[in-house]
């Protein structure tokens, strides 16, 4: 039996027309802003008082929702722009100042290290082993005889 495979699986999937859930949640929150400030101010204000803040919602809200510059989205972007801004341009070698990373074993040191522990490791077994022959031996030489002794 045959089934259809997904090729793309990293896009996401598109709700109503051409947008996304996520864009579809950026824009109803945006726009009822915009409609919430539009309401508030239209009561008692001509449309120039309230279009600029209405239209300045509306473009954030659309630039967040449908914006990529350099194929990130607007919220990543601005996060990286900000970092860029507020760190610092040039850097400062101190002598002795950060951290020290040692560099990692070679193949040889690594196995050189095994080695070592395994034979530490036998080492161990082997003394082990000898005191558990030592104890039998006591206890093998014990004779009746002197059970006989002891009652």
């Amino acid at each position: 039996m045959q089934f259809k495979v997904p090729q793309n699986v990293q896009r996401e999937d598109k709700i109503v027309g051409p947008l996304t859930l996520k864009q579809l949640i950026i824009c109803g929150i945006g726009f009822a802003v915009a409609y919430g400030i539009y309401v508030s101010l239209a009561k008692y204000y001509i449309w120039v008082t309230w279009i600029l803040p209405v239209g300045i919602v509306a473009i954030v809200t659309m630039a967040f929702a449908f914006a990529r510059p350099l194929d990130l989205s607007f919220s990543k972007f601005i996060m990286r722009w900000i970092e860029f801004t507020v760190q610092p341009r040039k850097r400062f070698w101190i002598l002795g100042s950060g951290d020290f990373y040692p560099l990692p074993m070679s193949a040889a040191q690594s196995a050189s290290k095994i080695e070592k522990r395994a034979e530490k490791k036998a080492e161990a077994m082997m003394d082990k082993r000898k005191k558990l022959e030592e104890i039998t031996k006591i206890l093998n030489t014990h004779t009746p005889q002197e059970d006989k002794i002891t009652k």
